[in-house]
């Protein structure tokens, strides 16, 4: 998939022409940019570590910096493991030892927030995308956009029992009470029911400020290197890319291709710039998942030393 994406990036006609037009941006405009971006990074990983924090406050009680500590090491787990599992061990490591194992759940619920908002916002998008660039099909058994309106259909469904069971967690539980095998691992997803219905949609809000606060940054870098759109056509057509990068199971440090061929094509609908696209696809993974593992490595050592000592 890299390959098909450099061998589309070397081909094309307007090579030439949109590595200056990159160049000229980024000597207007670009470089605060690309600081923008640097920082709201932070504020994406923060607004997760505040997750984290409301997340294991039954458990325990941490401050922000060792919840952000510990998203920064998930974060450095993750990066080789399919759709980032990793992560899960990355944070516990900061929390005491007999709450370790009650933590998955809590982390668990995390990620339910975060794919009901990623969800959301795509269905949004997929109706954009559907009603205006979606090909039409002719000649064939069935309507345009016949297999898409399908998709989005069980997406909708999907999302609706997602939402539903979100906001009733308590059926987990009793699945797990019901199970003859599963219910020794019972201990471990009691946490799920301690969340109250405000809390449940506290965590929604935090998911959804931090789906706008990584979104902003593609759109700040892509304009940082050139790109021309309406801002809400990128965003709507970039929350389809992220609904994709959600379904599709992959690792992180292999999903920079999967993710450059999936933005050429729908963000390839609003401009012919390829080049900017893939540079700022590769410049978002290198801000806000490689740096962040590399800070989330030192940081482990750290916690291996103190450990040791």
């Amino acid at each position: 998939m890299a390959y098909s994406i450099y061998h589309q990036l070397l081909h094309r006609d307007n090579l030439e022409q949109s590595l200056r037009q990159m160049g000229e941006s980024l000597e207007k405009k670009g470089w605060m940019g690309i600081v923008l971006v640097l920082v709201l990074m932070l504020f994406n990983w923060g607004l997760e570590a505040r997750k984290w924090q409301k997340l294991v406050k039954p458990l325990e009680s941490i401050s922000f910096l060792r919840a952000f500590s510990a998203i920064l090491s998930g974060v450095s787990l993750s990066i080789n493991t399919p759709n980032r599992v990793g992560e899960y061990g990355g944070r516990i490591l900061y929390l005491k030892n007999h709450n370790k194992l009650k933590a998955i759940a809590a982390t668990i619920v995390g990620s339910f927030s975060q794919l009901i908002i990623t969800v959301i916002f795509g269905l949004i998008g997929m109706i954009y995308y559907l009603n205006n660039f979606a090909p039409v099909k002719e000649n064939s058994y069935f309507a345009p956009n016949f297999w898409e309106k399908i998709l989005f259909g069980v997406l909708l469904v999907i999302c609706a029992l997602t939402i539903l069971l979100y906001f009733r967690l308590q059926i987990i539980l009793a699945v797990f009470e019901k199970i003859p095998f599963l219910r020794k691992a019972k201990v471990f997803v009691q946490i799920i029911v301690k969340y109250s219905s405000g809390d449940l949609r506290y965590l929604l809000l935090l998911s959804g400020l931090r789906y706008i606060v990584f979104s902003a940054q593609y759109l700040i870098l892509l304009d940082a290197l050139g790109l021309e759109f309406w801002w809400w056509q990128g965003f709507l057509l970039n929350s389809v890319i992220y609904l994709v990068m959600a379904i599709v199971p992959t690792i992180a440090i292999a999903e920079l291709g999967l993710r450059g061929k999936v933005s050429i094509y729908f963000l390839g609908l609003l401009s012919s710039n390829t080049a900017a696209i893939i540079a700022a696809t590769v410049g978002i993974w290198l801000i806000n998942l490689v740096l962040p593992a590399v800070l989330g490595s030192v940081l482990l050592l750290g916690v291996k030393i103190f450990k040791e000592k």
